[in-house]
């Protein structure tokens, strides 16, 4: 292209940016990049937060755990790839005070741990919470858990023996970023350095101990030693991840995360309904400019060079203007509503700018050209007609079909996940064929009222000029409903959601576990359980026993490619029996087990890895007796629930007779733990095991997931009422144009405003109800499908659809109505 093009395109994007020929398109795509940028950086930065922060959960960001020392070859390799590294030791002793003895889970922890996260630790007997710290204690002395020093008597500054050695109690250890779940770490917590394990004599041939290598780095940094490790992991080793060893925390951040998308997927999906419209407007006051152009010689391609360079132009200024606003308004939210937000956040990043600037180009492109088309191919007669713009339903869509496909791909690439953008974009694409649908069939109904009114009848007058501005109307029907859509699928999901997490971590949660109680013991472990305050305590049988077959073929573990299958086929399980399924588990497949029947019913997690199906025969090694059984049910099951459960319940008839013990679990309220010492001195076999402070992590995690979906959906919230605000001002001239002629008929002002604000108010409500009814739907679906909760639409939403319809409609109408109200109708006829 040469230079006197470049020249005239530059004069053409001047003259209508003075003129605010421009306007509508710029704005819509300066708030469409500013939504994305604004929403883009602050989820990117709150999302690698949170992961950061999750990963205190393992107290790194992926750990190697073995029952075996661990090679020193797989800690060079993580050393040369420049991570940090960090050994725990756990396993259980007997801690001794006096005449005392206690059973402990020791940890043993080198200089550098945890890499991610702190420990608190009490220094004095005053201090009940106690202060974050980050290391080992120093050798010669061990932190010990309140129940460990209350169940020997002991207290800070006494000295407790372990092993070969006399350790000092100089800390009370009130938080551990990772301590595990499994029961059989949960015995009260003794951490000492890693130099007094080495002369414990702790460590002998035979010891049972939990090996573990704690790496942090860069995301690619632990992923690329993650993909090196993975071929030489082998039966006793395991590496978990934030997936692996915290799949409550992983959860909530993987919907965190689809929620945060989904507000980005609807700010791009209301950015290009405006740029729509805009490029709807710029066709209107173009086109007879155009038609004069092609009679003065300019080819198709001249019109169409010039038009692309024209909106590339005024495309890049209102992108960078957008991001420079996105920047602005994520750090004002900061400013305003950071205690809401963990105290240190992961640095702003460049990219997430740079992609909502790209996604905004693509769309300023793709749903402008159908009007550039028409434009281009503008006759020359053209400039004897007036410039109405034509077109229908069907080819409205189908001008628009490439640009929604390539929004699909785009969103879908956005939000890292094709289900969840494709079911965004199909959504919003059914809904607005669906709107157009509905307000044509509206329209024509309208067409027939009209006729039935009166002939200076307000309502008649309203209901006739929406009839004849079909198109105009048509348009703002679906705009404005697929905007109040949008808001209200992101109210329903956003309360549910939150609703669904909170419900995940209800007040009275089970804290607090008890096993090894014996049969003759049930009864009075109930008795005390009650007097603590605990309400229908609940007891469950606990066997051992071993998968030994499936279908009368032995289980060999190495025939499994997945790590935790080969783990789950090679250990034992706690297995169970009972008439009922427990009420927490649900059928997924089969159905309820049959109690004189040899049955078993499966979690269905280890059904899939294990391969095993519906109506299969397994059998149990219990006790060196074969306890063989058919599969009559596949049941879902909730491990974060902290409700006893089992991977394997028997019916009674097969596993009655086999040596057993019973486990509850149950939530002990304020007041209880006397009755509970009381319970455990009686009866000094059992074990209690308390899991407050797991609880507490989870629920401190969730809080911040919580906050930041809230000051998400805020700020999307506000970025789509701006993009509605300026889609709704697309049949500005058109409205303009009607009120000059009805004035210059002799109209009066107040007649007017009262025919516009009837139009208005029934354009309003029909697309708040359309809005009601699709937001619905596609909430249901997104909570099947995507979020996995139920979604409980109250009256509310009904009610808020239209009422926020006729409002926005009625506000921007108003806007336009007081522009036309005080134009007067020669100045408005002659620009007409």
């Amino acid at each position: 292209m040469t230079r006197r093009f470049w020249q005239q395109a530059i004069r053409f994007a001047w003259r209508d940016a003075r003129a605010g020929e421009l306007g509508m398109l710029c704005l819509a795509l300066l708030v469409a990049v500013a939504a994305l940028a604004g929403v883009g950086l602050l989820a990117d930065r709150v999302e690698r937060t949170l992961s950061r922060e999750a990963g205190q959960m393992l107290g790194a960001d992926s750990v190697l755990r073995s029952d075996t020392p661990l090679s020193n070859g797989w800690e060079q390799e993580a050393q040369q790839r420049g991570l940090q590294l960090a050994h725990t030791w756990q396993f259980p002793s007997m801690a001794r005070f006096g005449q005392d003895m206690q059973l402990a889970s020791v940890k043993a922890v080198s200089a550098s741990y945890p890499l991610r996260g702190q420990v608190r630790v009490a220094r004095t007997a005053e201090d009940a919470v106690g202060q974050w710290e980050r290391g080992a204690p120093a050798p010669g002395s061990v932190w010990a858990e309140p129940r460990l020093l209350a169940a020997l008597g002991a207290e800070l500054g006494d000295s407790l023996a372990l092993g070969n050695l006399t350790l000092r109690i100089e800390g009370v250890l009130t938080y551990e970023p990772d301590r595990e779940m499994r029961l059989t770490t949960m015995a009260p917590r003794l951490m000492l350095s890693a130099e007094d394990l080495a002369r414990s004599g702790l460590i002998v041939p035979g010891s049972r101990i939990d090996y573990a290598l704690l790496v942090a780095g860069t995301p690619e940094q632990v992923g690329q030693w993650e993909r090196w490790l993975a071929p030489q992991l082998k039966t006793g080793l395991r590496l978990d991840t934030l997936e692996e060893g915290r799949p409550a925390v992983h959860a909530t951040l993987v919907r965190a995360q689809q929620f945060l998308s989904l507000v980005a997927l609807t700010a791009a999906m209301m950015a290009a309904l405006a740029i729509a419209l805009g490029s709807r407007r710029f066709l209107q006051r173009h086109r007879a400019g155009m038609a004069v152009m092609r009679c003065l010689g300019s080819t198709q391609a001249d019109i169409t060079a010039l038009l692309l360079a024209e909106f590339l132009m005024a495309g890049l200024v209102a992108a960078l203007a957008g991001m420079g606003l996105g920047y602005a308004a994520h750090g004002a939210l900061l400013a305003i509503l950071g205690d809401l937000l963990p105290e240190t956040l992961a640095p702003v990043g460049l990219w997430p700018a740079l992609r909502a600037a790209l996604l905004g180009l693509w769309l300023l492109l793709a749903f402008a050209w159908p009007a550039l088309d028409r434009l281009r191919r503008v006759p020359p007669m053209r400039v004897l007609r007036p410039a109405q713009v034509e077109g229908n339903i069907r080819g409205a869509m189908l001008d628009y079909a490439p640009g929604l496909i390539g929004l699909t791909l785009l969103l879908a690439w956005f939000a890292g996940d094709w289900r969840l953008g494709g079911m965004v974009a199909l959504g919003f694409t059914g809904a607005a064929l669906i709107f157009a649908l509905a307000a044509h069939t509206g329209l024509t109904l309208a067409g027939w009222l009209a006729r039935a009114g009166g002939r200076t009848s307000a309502w008649r007058m309203a209901l006739a000029g929406m009839r004849r501005r079909r198109a105009g109307v048509l348009a703002q029907v679906v705009t404005l409903a697929l905007g109040l859509m949008a808001i209200l699928v992101l109210a329903l999901a956003r309360t549910d959601l939150v609703g669904s997490w909170q419900a995940s971590l209800p007040v009275d949660m089970p804290n607090r576990f008890v096993i090894n109680i014996q049969d003759d013991q049930r009864d009075a472990v109930r008795q005390s359980l009650l007097e603590a305050g605990v309400s229908s305590p609940e007891l469950a049988p606990m066997i051992r026993g071993r998968l030994v077959s499936i279908n009368g073929e032995a289980v060999d573990p190495t025939r499994y490619e997945d790590p935790r299958a080969q783990r789950q086929a090679e250990r034992e399980f706690n297995l169970s029996y009972a008439d009922a399924l427990p009420g927490h588990n649900r059928i997924v497949q089969g159905r309820a087990l049959d109690g004189a029947a040899q049955e078993v019913s499966l979690e269905e997690e280890l059904a899939r890895r294990l391969g095993i199906s519906l109506g299969d025969r397994i059998a149990f090694d219990v006790a060196g007796d074969l306890v063989d059984v058919s599969v009559s049910s596949i049941r879902q099951v909730d491990w974060n629930s902290m409700q006893v459960n089992f991977f394997a319940v028997l019916s009674p008839a097969a596993l009655e007779r086999a040596p057993r013990t019973w486990i509850t679990s149950f939530h002990l309220p304020d007041g209880g733990q006397a009755a509970l010492r009381d319970m455990v001195r009686a009866m000094p076999g059992l074990t209690v095991f308390d899991v407050t402070a797991t609880l507490l992590q989870l629920r401190q995690v969730l809080d911040q997931t919580v906050a930041a979906v809230q000051l998400l959906f805020g700020f999307t919230l506000a970025a789509g009422i701006l993009v509605l605000a300026a889609a709704l001002s697309g049949t500005l001239d058109e409205r303009r144009r009607e009120a000059g002629i009805l004035r210059a008929l002799g109209a009066g002002r107040v007649w007017l405003a009262k025919v516009q604000r009837y139009e208005l108010l029934l354009t309003g409500f029909t697309a708040g109800l359309l809005a009601s009814a699709a937001a619905v739907l596609l909430a249901q679906a997104l909570a099947r499908y995507i979020f996995d909760f139920d979604v409980v639409a109250g009256y509310w939403v009904w009610l808020a659809g239209p009422l926020a319809g006729m409002l926005a409609a009625w506000a921007g109408g108003s806007l336009v109505l007081r522009q036309v109200l005080h134009t007067p109708p020669l100045a408005v006829l002659r620009d007409a």
